[in-house]
């Protein structure tokens, strides 16, 4: 018989609004094991001490959110060749007792969502719009799962040409980058992602592109967790195109994290329905 719950949790400044406890805590709670998800207010200059308390206080591993996803790579002891390839990790996973291990799950909750649907990447085209993080995690995990093409539309070219030369020096994908201008049109793709924060709660606009230049075969894939349906959503569902919200995304990489930590597969439904459950209550 044990009284201490094994902990595990998320670093970020700012974090209040992270939601990540939410599915984590369900999950735990109907695989019925006694782990706990924290919370913590985590400053850049202080970045340092929190992974010093973290060994200290024998966590089982950490969540990285903004602005930590790159900075705490000098404080992991390994991390995954897709990690490598990113540059940044989300997640930290304490392996045998001392060894703190980086990796990112982001693309790979990108990924597990379609998965969700018997969507595969094997000989895809998507374009990809936004270079931040997100979409560099999303681009390079999709090229190493099997695309045949990745196309970037960002504000920022300077990012999209570096994650570009990333895929097209590692992998067999073919990437190309343009720069976003308003009302840009969408070249034949197999899907679509926003990988922007156009449209997260209580935004309410929608990415500046021709809408009528995508084929209504094209599927298509939000990032945003909340709402989970966007505007950017609603407007390819009036056109019958396939849509996958970001809740999908979220719980993926969530879910992932959890197997990472615990050895063990969460239900996906638990974790999204937590995730409904909060963001209604918000409402």
């Amino acid at each position: 018989m044990s009284y201490r719950s094994k902990l595990v949790g998320v670093f970020g400044y700012p974090v209040d609004e992270n939601p990540s406890v939410i599915m984590n805590e369900a999950a735990f709670k109907d695989m019925n094991i006694d782990w706990r998800y924290i919370t913590l207010l985590v400053k850049p200059q202080e970045l340092e001490q929190a992974f010093a308390g973290l060994r200290a206080l024998n966590f089982e591993g950490i969540n990285l959110t903004i602005p930590h996803k790159i900075s705490a790579l000098k404080y992991v002891d390994e991390i995954s060749q897709s990690a490598k390839l990113i540059g940044a990790i989300n997640i930290v996973v304490r392996k045998n007792d001392d060894i703190l291990f980086g990796d990112n799950t982001d693309g790979k909750g990108f990924i597990a969502g379609l998965q969700e649907q018997n969507i595969t990447l094997q000989n895809k085209a998507i374009t990809v719009l936004g270079s931040g993080g997100a979409a560099r995690a999303i681009c390079i995990e999709s090229a190493l799962a099997g695309c045949s093409k990745i196309h970037i539309i960002a504000r920022t070219v300077e990012k999209a040409k570096e994650i570009v030369k990333i895929i097209n020096e590692n992998t067999t994908c073919t990437a190309t980058c343009e720069k976003w201008t308003d009302n840009i049109d969408i070249g034949k793709c197999d899907i679509l992602v926003n990988a922007t924060s156009i449209g997260l709660y209580p935004d309410v606009n929608l990415p500046n592109i021709n809408y009528d230049s995508v084929d209504k075969n094209t599927i298509i894939q939000d990032i945003i967790p909340n709402p989970p349906i966007t505007k950017f959503l609603e407007k390819f569902l009036e056109r019958g195109n396939l849509t996958i919200n970001g809740l999908s995304m979220l719980v993926g990489q969530g879910a992932i994290g959890i197997e990472l930590w615990t050895g063990q597969k969460p239900d996906l439904a638990v974790m999204k329905e937590s995730l409904i459950s909060s963001y209604n209550e918000l409402r």
